[in-house]
């Protein structure tokens, strides 16, 4: 680790990494949602007569709806759907989420967050996720933990992943942080790119079915199979990053 902490520091040209906060993805990180949201999507668009690709649902979380569907509208239809299609097909997907889901936590995470706060660490929840009732949600589930101050949803951020915009958010929201003072906790491609193109260390782990790469291409700076590996070694990182400098 202390060889991936070394060469974020000099990529970015930081002296040190002062940390202040964990930004968290929220569908496959804190929620394990994501098998519910790729059977939405799938029986959404088989309604409509569309195809999706092989884990793309996956590969897109983070991406705002419209741009999803425009981008099965191009491949499959040559066009963009109109906003009536966009609206009507969002709707059924949200209508299917919601009894396809089980609302079950990711294994681990209350651990995480437990590391998190013990070494005095802001919890940020940077999600592209529009639903309503959600900090009701996540407060029923993991007890104040988040704020409504402390979250970034779908509908404070204009562009979305993969733009850095959510985790620069992230970073404000936390306290008008620099970026070698916070890390970012991701599972998908778009948000690691998000949060890399912030230049915050960025931890990917692989709870879905896309290959290891595809993670490590978007920018993560640590790759992790599940967050009950990333525990075992979180609080030496949070040490470590008391430590290095260059």
């Amino acid at each position: 680790m202390t060889e991936k902490l070394i060469s974020y520091l000099q990529k970015n040209k930081f002296e040190n990494l002062d940390l202040r906060a964990v930004l968290f993805d929220m569908d496959g990180i804190i929620y394990d949602s994501m098998p519910a949201h790729d059977k939405s999507w799938r029986q959404t668009m088989q309604e409509w007569n569309l195809k999706l690709e092989p884990s793309e649902s996956f590969i897109q979380e983070g991406r705002p709806a419209r741009l999803m569907i425009n981008m099965v509208f191009q491949r499959n239809l040559k066009r963009d759907a109109t906003e009536q299609e966009v609206k009507d097909i969002y709707k059924r997907k949200t209508e299917l989420f919601f009894e396809h889901d089980t609302g079950a936590l990711i294994p681990g995470i209350q651990e995480t967050i437990k590391i998190v706060k013990t070494n005095g660490l802001i919890p940020i929840l940077v999600t592209g996720s529009g639903q309503t009732g959600l900090w009701e949600r996540l407060n029923g589930d993991l007890p104040n933990v988040f704020t409504p101050e402390t979250m970034v949803t779908a509908f404070e951020v204009e562009i979305g992943k993969p733009h850095p915009e959510p985790y620069l958010m992230g970073l404000e929201k936390a306290g008008n942080l620099k970026p070698n003072q916070a890390v970012v906790i991701e599972n998908a491609p778009l948000g690691v790119e998000s949060a890399h193109k912030a230049n915050i260390f960025t931890i990917a782990v692989n709870t879905g079915p896309i290959p290891d790469h595809i993670l490590l291409d978007a920018g993560a700076d640590l790759l992790m199979d599940s967050l009950d590996s990333l525990n075992s070694v979180l609080p030496k990182l949070f040490q470590m990053t008391e430590t290095i400098k260059i």
